[in-house]
């Protein structure tokens, strides 16, 4: 069965200096040519000067078209790509055309699919296009390139096949025993299969930091008021978003704003001073206040330096010994003691470079950079788990001295986790998942 022609608009919604449209299937080509008077005849690779044409022939619009033949294209399969004005009605009118001469609407992330499912990517590849289409800071986008280039998958080839060679030499002493064929000794089996878990167990400790940098964190900063948390905040986010004033009890929401740190995508949360008060709006604040400590996977813990500790500070201080958090003592510029914590003035700004510097390592503290790759969803770190705890099961069975046969089958467990990362063997209800977070057109 001949697989449809899809097509979708793969830019973002709205009017813009150009708007593309994305045509591909074996359609593409007899689809899109009706529409156009291009300047030359369409050619795989190259950019075409034209007009898009009315339904009654009149010229419509210029655009600029391109053709890719498959299998050199994004999805293996013949794309054009029509660049038009951003006018929302020029695309909705090509789209129409396309859909009137045999075109299906594409689905959320379909196109990736296609990429996938011909070979084009891997599945980690095809994640970090979303990756990357999502990325926040300069640093995810590195990261996320350097997913889309195929590093995850390179690191792991060379472990699966160092797998996949010591299942043939199992499966070939198990099988032609009789023609006096070699079996490896127990020791020479347990180093491979040693060998082959230390790199997975090193990437598997990637994933924390992978999750850290796709996902980013949220740091809540928290204190009396009068504190001058709304300072400290505006010194973060390098620009005044927080409204500052002598008077106590001025911030009466949560105030939020994304900020990068050490290309980690950090959602800064100012709440308000935390006290007991009659006024409700204020009252309402402190509320929201404590649930956002609650929820906040690092808190900051700003205290006045030019004032006593309070009894309610070191409950917070205690409270707080159980969670991911820093003690902050502000105006430093204007006090002569401070306590345990570091120490800064959000007014001068002294003192903001070793919070951040602390804040940076508080954020990668266990975490395992990899030059080359690593871990950046629960999916991936799930199916390296799996294939670890393969081989540790078959570890465990050759110590025992457990016949290879049934060594094999936790070996060929290990095996499939390692398909699975990479999408070699993936349920299609995961495969699902994955692409329909996808924007459309992508």
């Amino acid at each position: 069965m001949e697989q449809e022609t899809i097509v979708a608009i793969a830019t973002p919604p709205g009017r813009g200096g150009i708007g593309v449209v994305r045509i591909s299937g074996p359609q593409a080509r007899s689809i899109a040519e009706p529409m156009l008077h291009l300047r030359a005849p369409m050619e795989a690779g190259r950019a075409r000067f034209g007009d898009l044409l009315d339904e009654d022939g009149s010229k419509l619009d210029e655009v600029v078209t391109t053709y890719f033949a498959g299998p050199h294209s994004y999805t293996s399969d013949d794309v054009v790509e029509i660049a038009a004005h951003g006018s929302p009605l020029v695309l909705e009118m090509i789209l129409r055309r396309a859909t009137a001469a045999g075109a299906r609407l594409a689905r959320p992330g379909e196109f990736t699919e296609r990429a996938f499912l011909s070979g084009r990517l891997d599945l980690t590849q095809a994640e970090a296009v979303r990756d990357l289409i999502e990325a926040q800071t300069l640093h995810q986008a590195r990261v996320a390139a350097q997913q889309l280039g195929g590093a995850l998958a390179e690191q792991v080839r060379p472990v699966k096949d160092a797998l996949v060679k010591l299942i043939a030499t199992l499966e070939a002493g198990i099988d032609f025993a009789e023609d006096d064929v070699d079996v490896m000794p127990q020791q020479a089996i347990l180093d491979a299969l040693k060998d082959v878990r230390a790199p997975l167990v090193e990437l598997a400790a990637s994933y924390t930091q992978g999750r850290l940098v796709r996902e980013g964190v949220t740091m809540a900063i928290v204190g009396r008021p009068n504190a001058g948390k709304s300072s400290l905040f505006n010194r973060l986010v390098e620009r005044e978003r927080a409204i500052v004033t002598a008077a106590e009890g001025t911030t009466r929401d949560l105030v939020t704003e994304r900020v990068s740190l050490g290309g980690i995508p950090v959602e800064l949360v100012d709440t308000a001073g935390i006290r007991e008060s009659r006024d409700e709006a204020e009252s309402i604040g402190i509320r929201k206040t404590r649930e956002a400590m609650a929820d906040a996977d690092l808190v900051l813990l700003v205290l006045d330096a030019t004032q006593a500790i309070s009894d309610e500070e070191r409950a917070w201080m205690e409270e707080l010994q159980q969670r991911e958090a820093v003690v902050v003592w502000n105006k430093i510029d204007i006090a002569t003691t401070a306590g345990e914590g570091i120490e800064v003035s959000a007014l001068t700004g002294e003192g903001i470079g070793d919070l951040r510097d602390l804040l940076l390592a508080k954020l990668k503290a266990g975490a395992v950079t990899s030059e080359t790759a690593m871990l950046t969803n629960l999916r991936q770190q799930q199916a390296v788990q799996q294939a670890i705890d393969g081989l540790d099961a078959a570890i465990t069975a050759v110590d025992a001295g457990i016949p290879h046969e049934m060594v094999l089958l936790d070996i060929y467990g290990a095996l499939r986790g390692l398909d699975e990362l990479t999408g070699a063997t993936t349920a299609d209800d995961v495969l699902n998942l994955i692409f329909s977070s996808f924007c459309i057109g992508k």
